[in-house]
């Protein structure tokens, strides 16, 4: 059965600075943190109607950014639309996790069921390697102490998602000689959070680490069996852009549908900050 998703572009600003990571407004490239414009929660509704309309297949509604999904209220309002509206939509919500604990039972309110958390690292050493500093009630904590700070955050938010009965998915961007050989420590500590699933991305090499080489099919395959041993591993994955719709492998129709005459999205205003 062909299933599809719309990824609803509502979360304005991020609260961690990952070194890997270049936020982006623009239509062309194809990958996570990049959206055309912002969509405002309270029109998340009519375009989901016409996203259904063109594309009756779809069967997830997701959120994925450009920014973090917590570090605003923007897309729990937002579920909260689509939830009473369209309750047969299975919703999903992607996080970095500092601020899930506080939010896990908002998100089980308004109807997401599965939730994917980014978990680059578990030990702080190497995570500082990743992440350069975070942003904690208008505070920024950097080095050892951010990286330990967001680790802490992250299993206590796992944890209290999975008691909540939501589906786990844990990410992680595979990075050559940073936590290639982490992958198996992380594993182990999601799946005795609670976590059910498990995906290795490959990192784009780009803004900080824009000279590295991205890990070759050899060492993607050997951390996804190396995380085999505590989790099954999700290998379908693909990087979506904050705004695709459609069904994965057959195409996006976004642009169909964002940059239709009338629609509320191609008036939002293009802003983005690090919290």
């Amino acid at each position: 059965m062909n299933r599809g998703r719309i990824h609803l572009p509502v979360s304005p600003v991020c609260n961690i600075r990952c070194r890997f990571c270049r936020r982006s407004f623009n239509k062309f490239e194809n990958r996570p943190g990049v959206s055309a414009k912002l969509l405002k929660p309270e029109n998340a509704a009519a375009l989901v109607k016409k996203a259904l309309e063109r594309c009756p297949e779809i069967t997830v509604a997701g959120i994925a950014g450009p920014g973090d999904t917590l570090a605003t209220r923007h897309a729990i309002d937002t579920f909260e639309i689509i939830h009473r509206e369209y309750p047969r939509l299975i919703n999903c919500l992607s996080t970095n996790g500092l601020l899930l604990e506080h939010y896990a039972a908002d998100l089980s309110r308004v109807g997401v069921k599965t939730l994917t958390v980014t978990v680059n690292a578990v030990d702080p050493v190497i995570l500082d390697r990743i992440c350069s500093g975070i942003i904690l009630e208008g505070k920024i904590y950097q080095g050892i102490e951010g990286a330990d700070i967001l680790i802490e955050a992250q299993k206590r938010g796992i944890k209290k998602a999975a008691a909540l009965d939501l589906v786990i998915k844990i990410n992680i961007v595979l990075i050559p000689g940073v936590n290639d050989k982490h992958i198996p420590v992380i594993a182990e500590t999601a799946a005795g959070l609670g976590a059910s699933i498990i995906n290795i991305i490959p990192l784009i090499p780009q803004h900080e680490f824009a000279g590295w080489e991205a890990p070759d099919c050899a060492a993607l395959g050997k951390a996804r069996e190396e995380a085999e041993r505590f989790l099954p591993v999700f290998r379908h994955c693909q990087h979506c852009r904050a705004d695709a719709i459609g069904i994965p492998g057959r195409g996006d129709i976004s642009s169909l549908i964002y940059g239709e005459e009338g629609s509320p999205y191609a008036s939002v205003e293009e802003t983005f900050s690090h919290g």
